[in-house]
């Protein structure tokens, strides 16, 4: 999915016609599509997972997926402020699935 949405901002790619892009995105991201919802209903919800927190797991493996990308496909640099977010993105996926004790 990154690479659907992303991909054409690497250096290079803007001589593209837009239809094209489009075109080249989608068909890219419905074959994620096709693993994605199944795996999030057949597997996350049976085994206890709520909406919430698939929605929290599937942000964080497309943020993990999305630096990656970002760094190494596109040549973004990372800066201090990047971290300062991910570590309150952290922050909430650790209340998402703190459980208080009784």
């Amino acid at each position: 999915m990154t690479y659907a949405w992303y991909g054409h901002l690497k250096k290079g790619s803007s001589e593209m016609p837009l239809f094209k892009l489009i075109l080249l995105s989608w068909g890219i991201a419905f074959f994620e599509y096709c693993f994605m919802v199944p795996a999030n209903n057949k597997y996350g919800l049976q085994e206890g997972f709520s909406a919430f927190q698939l929605k929290m797991i599937q942000e964080v493996i497309s943020l993990i997926v999305f630096f990656v990308f970002a760094l190494y496909f596109l040549g973004e640099t990372f800066k201090w402020n990047y971290v300062v977010s991910f570590l309150c993105i952290a922050a909430g996926v650790f209340f998402m699935f703190y459980k208080p004790s009784a």
